[in-house]
């Protein structure tokens, strides 16, 4: 199960930012009552709480103001269904947004708390360490 999990997890990671990958392709991951809870961050400042059409609606949003992005997914901790994931995120902005120029690079270092049930998404809760930008 140990080896599920982790599967699971990383390859969420590599679906969300992977420009190859279809919208079917991470729905097929995500449990029909995922919780996805985005703390505050630079690139969400008042944080989000997403159910599974508004993460698939968030994904496609950020495929529209994100020129690239990549995750580097360092460690999957499992427990059982639980994982605790450490990551790095990069990403270069297309299209500006609020104090975002076309062309800033952004990188945050993530701590996540993910739950997953039957090979899917059941919850996860992200905590974003954003650099400083300019």
């Amino acid at each position: 199960m140990t080896q599920d999990v982790a599967a699971t997890v990383r390859r969420f990671y590599a679906l969300t930012t992977d420009p190859d990958a279809t919208e079917d392709d991470l729905a097929a991951l995500l449990d029909a009552d995922v919780r996805i809870v985005e703390h505050p961050n630079l690139v969400t400042p008042l944080g989000a709480e997403r159910d599974r059409s508004q993460t698939l609606a968030g994904r496609r949003a950020g495929r529209e103001v994100m020129a690239r992005q990549a995750f580097e997914v360092h460690d999957v901790l499992v427990d059982g269904e639980h994982a605790a994931v450490r990551a790095t995120w990069r990403g270069t902005v297309g299209v500006a947004r609020g104090p975002l120029a076309a062309g800033t690079e952004l990188t945050a270092q993530v701590a996540a708390h993910v739950t997953v049930r039957d090979g899917r998404i059941r919850s996860l809760e992200t905590f974003d360490c954003y650099a400083p930008v300019g």
